[in-house]
Protein backbone atom coordinates (compact mmCIF):
# COMPACT_ATOMS: atom_id res chain seq x y z
CA UNK A 1 0.00 0.00 0.00
CA UNK A 2 2.93 2.21 0.78
CA UNK A 3 5.89 0.69 -0.87
CA UNK A 4 7.24 0.65 -4.70
CA UNK A 5 6.36 -2.05 -6.92
CA UNK A 6 9.83 -4.18 -5.50
CA UNK A 7 11.64 -3.41 -2.05
CA UNK A 8 14.66 -5.69 -0.78
CA UNK A 9 14.65 -7.48 2.19
CA UNK A 10 15.99 -4.63 4.42
CA UNK A 11 13.15 -1.94 3.27
CA UNK A 12 10.52 -4.77 3.53
CA UNK A 13 11.48 -4.78 7.20
CA UNK A 14 11.27 -1.10 8.09
CA UNK A 15 8.19 -0.96 5.99
CA UNK A 16 6.71 -3.57 8.21
CA UNK A 17 7.75 -1.81 11.36
CA UNK A 18 6.31 1.48 10.11
CA UNK A 19 2.40 -0.13 9.62
CA UNK A 20 2.64 -2.24 12.48
CA UNK A 21 3.43 1.04 14.65
CA UNK A 22 1.19 3.30 12.97
CA UNK A 23 -1.65 0.69 13.33
CA UNK A 24 -2.26 0.00 9.70
CA UNK A 25 -2.52 -3.68 10.49
CA UNK A 26 -4.45 -4.96 7.15
CA UNK A 27 -1.49 -5.67 5.31
CA UNK A 28 -0.83 -8.54 8.33
CA UNK A 29 -4.22 -10.09 6.92
CA UNK A 30 -2.37 -11.64 4.15
CA UNK A 31 -0.07 -13.89 6.15
CA UNK A 32 -1.74 -17.00 7.87
CA UNK A 33 -0.48 -19.60 9.81
CA UNK A 34 -1.90 -23.05 10.57
CA UNK A 35 -1.63 -25.40 13.71
CA UNK A 36 -2.43 -29.09 14.36
CA UNK A 37 -3.43 -28.55 18.19
CA UNK A 38 -4.08 -32.12 20.35
CA UNK A 39 -5.00 -32.83 23.64
CA UNK A 40 -6.37 -29.49 24.99
CA UNK A 41 -10.00 -29.63 26.67
CA UNK A 42 -13.08 -28.56 25.43
CA UNK A 43 -13.08 -25.80 28.29
CA UNK A 44 -10.20 -24.43 26.15
CA UNK A 45 -11.60 -25.15 23.09
CA UNK A 46 -14.86 -23.28 23.25
CA UNK A 47 -12.32 -20.54 24.44
CA UNK A 48 -10.56 -21.08 21.19
CA UNK A 49 -13.11 -21.01 18.67
CA UNK A 50 -14.30 -17.51 20.56
CA UNK A 51 -11.69 -15.90 17.98
CA UNK A 52 -14.03 -15.94 14.86
CA UNK A 53 -11.41 -14.42 12.08
CA UNK A 54 -10.13 -17.91 11.72
CA UNK A 55 -10.99 -21.21 10.48
CA UNK A 56 -11.29 -24.40 12.73
CA UNK A 57 -11.95 -27.92 12.23
CA UNK A 58 -11.99 -30.03 15.69
CA UNK A 59 -12.22 -33.81 16.17
CA UNK A 60 -15.95 -35.18 15.90
CA UNK A 61 -16.99 -36.67 18.93
CA UNK A 62 -19.99 -37.70 16.95
CA UNK A 63 -17.98 -39.89 14.42
CA UNK A 64 -14.56 -40.80 16.30
CA UNK A 65 -14.97 -43.54 18.75
CA UNK A 66 -14.47 -43.04 22.28
CA UNK A 67 -13.44 -45.73 24.01
CA UNK A 68 -11.12 -44.31 27.81
CA UNK A 69 -11.45 -41.68 29.51
CA UNK A 70 -8.97 -38.64 28.62
CA UNK A 71 -9.58 -35.76 30.41
CA UNK A 72 -7.11 -32.33 30.89
CA UNK A 73 -6.68 -32.09 34.55
CA UNK A 74 -6.13 -28.10 36.24
CA UNK A 75 -2.54 -27.63 37.74
CA UNK A 76 -4.92 -26.31 41.06
CA UNK A 77 -6.76 -29.75 40.81
CA UNK A 78 -3.74 -32.09 40.70
CA UNK A 79 -2.29 -30.66 43.48
CA UNK A 80 -5.03 -30.88 45.97
CA UNK A 81 -5.19 -34.58 46.47
CA UNK A 82 -8.77 -34.80 48.06
CA UNK A 83 -9.72 -32.22 45.00
CA UNK A 84 -8.19 -35.15 42.56
CA UNK A 85 -10.02 -37.63 44.29
CA UNK A 86 -13.27 -36.21 43.62
CA UNK A 87 -12.36 -34.66 40.08
CA UNK A 88 -11.10 -38.49 39.01
CA UNK A 89 -14.13 -40.35 40.51
CA UNK A 90 -16.67 -37.91 38.29
CA UNK A 91 -15.13 -38.14 35.30
CA UNK A 92 -14.99 -42.11 35.60
CA UNK A 93 -18.51 -41.84 36.68
CA UNK A 94 -19.17 -39.69 33.58
CA UNK A 95 -17.31 -42.26 31.15
CA UNK A 96 -18.94 -45.23 32.57
CA UNK A 97 -22.59 -43.71 32.13
CA UNK A 98 -21.65 -42.93 28.36
CA UNK A 99 -20.52 -46.28 28.25
CA UNK A 100 -23.84 -47.96 29.35
CA UNK A 101 -25.57 -45.53 27.04
CA UNK A 102 -23.62 -46.41 24.32
CA UNK A 103 -24.26 -50.17 25.06
CA UNK A 104 -27.84 -49.25 25.08
CA UNK A 105 -28.36 -48.61 21.57
CA UNK A 106 -27.78 -44.68 22.22
CA UNK A 107 -25.96 -43.17 19.38
CA UNK A 108 -22.48 -41.68 20.84
CA UNK A 109 -23.55 -38.43 19.35
CA UNK A 110 -26.63 -38.18 22.23
CA UNK A 111 -24.19 -40.21 24.63
CA UNK A 112 -21.47 -37.50 24.64
CA UNK A 113 -23.81 -34.71 26.54
CA UNK A 114 -22.86 -36.78 29.17
CA UNK A 115 -19.64 -36.31 28.96
CA UNK A 116 -16.97 -33.67 31.19
CA UNK A 117 -15.85 -30.26 29.47
CA UNK A 118 -12.42 -31.57 30.72
CA UNK A 119 -12.28 -34.45 27.51
CA UNK A 120 -9.55 -34.07 25.25
CA UNK A 121 -9.99 -32.94 21.81
CA UNK A 122 -7.88 -32.05 18.76
CA UNK A 123 -8.34 -29.02 16.46
CA UNK A 124 -6.68 -27.47 13.67
CA UNK A 125 -6.77 -23.69 13.66
CA UNK A 126 -5.55 -21.50 10.99
CA UNK A 127 -5.39 -17.65 11.87
CA UNK A 128 -4.14 -14.96 9.83
CA UNK A 129 -1.06 -12.75 11.42
CA UNK A 130 -3.58 -9.56 12.50
CA UNK A 131 -6.17 -12.63 14.53
CA UNK A 132 -3.06 -13.69 15.99
CA UNK A 133 -1.87 -10.38 16.70
CA UNK A 134 -5.19 -10.35 19.43
CA UNK A 135 -5.19 -13.87 20.19
CA UNK A 136 -1.96 -13.58 21.92
CA UNK A 137 -2.87 -9.79 23.29
CA UNK A 138 -5.70 -11.31 25.20
CA UNK A 139 -4.57 -14.74 26.20
CA UNK A 140 -1.16 -14.17 26.79
CA UNK A 141 -2.64 -12.03 29.95
CA UNK A 142 -1.77 -13.42 33.13
CA UNK A 143 -6.13 -12.86 33.72
CA UNK A 144 -6.61 -15.70 31.15
CA UNK A 145 -7.27 -19.19 31.87
CA UNK A 146 -3.73 -21.20 32.65
CA UNK A 147 -4.47 -23.62 29.98
CA UNK A 148 -5.58 -21.57 27.56
CA UNK A 149 -2.59 -19.24 28.37
CA UNK A 150 -0.24 -22.24 28.03
CA UNK A 151 -1.76 -22.88 24.29
CA UNK A 152 -0.92 -19.04 23.74
CA UNK A 153 2.39 -18.87 25.04
CA UNK A 154 3.01 -22.27 22.66
CA UNK A 155 1.51 -20.26 19.92
CA UNK A 156 3.93 -17.48 20.65
CA UNK A 157 6.61 -19.34 20.90
CA UNK A 158 5.86 -21.07 16.88
CA UNK A 159 5.42 -17.81 15.57
CA UNK A 160 8.70 -16.26 16.47
CA UNK A 161 10.06 -19.11 15.73
CA UNK A 162 9.20 -19.12 11.71
CA UNK A 163 8.30 -14.90 11.36
CA UNK A 164 9.94 -13.35 14.48
CA UNK A 165 10.08 -9.92 12.61
CA UNK A 166 6.36 -10.26 11.89
CA UNK A 167 5.98 -10.56 15.50
CA UNK A 168 8.19 -8.68 17.09
CA UNK A 169 5.52 -6.26 18.85
CA UNK A 170 2.92 -8.65 20.06
CA UNK A 171 2.36 -9.29 23.77
CA UNK A 172 -0.23 -8.93 26.23
CA UNK A 173 -2.04 -5.90 26.22
CA UNK A 174 -0.36 -4.35 29.16
CA UNK A 175 2.79 -4.32 26.69
CA UNK A 176 1.14 -2.83 24.41
CA UNK A 177 -1.23 -0.38 25.80
CA UNK A 178 1.86 0.51 28.74
CA UNK A 179 -1.13 -0.51 31.31
CA UNK A 180 -2.78 -2.81 32.85
CA UNK A 181 -6.25 -2.56 31.31
CA UNK A 182 -7.64 -5.44 33.94
CA UNK A 183 -5.98 -3.36 36.83
CA UNK A 184 -4.28 -6.54 37.75
CA UNK A 185 -1.45 -4.75 39.74
CA UNK A 186 -0.21 -8.17 41.07
CA UNK A 187 0.20 -9.45 37.61
CA UNK A 188 4.71 -10.24 37.51
CA UNK A 189 4.38 -9.64 33.87
CA UNK A 190 2.57 -6.52 34.40
CA UNK A 191 5.15 -5.25 36.92
CA UNK A 192 8.02 -6.15 35.00
CA UNK A 193 7.17 -4.51 31.99
CA UNK A 194 5.90 -0.86 33.75
CA UNK A 195 9.50 -1.63 34.67
CA UNK A 196 10.81 -1.59 31.40
CA UNK A 197 12.30 -4.97 31.59
CA UNK A 198 12.09 -7.35 29.02
CA UNK A 199 9.95 -10.17 30.18
CA UNK A 200 10.71 -13.92 28.48
CA UNK A 201 6.73 -15.55 28.08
Amino acid sequence: CISPEEVNEEDMEKILETVIKRGHHSVLEHASFTFLIDGISRVTSHQLVRHRIASYSQQSQRYVPLNNPSVVIPASIKENEEALKIFNNAVEKAWEAYRKLVSLGIHPEDARYILPQATKTSIVVTMNARELYHFLSLRLCYRAQREIRDLAIKIFREVMSVAPKLFKYVGPRCKILGYCPEEYKECPLYKNIIKGIRTEL
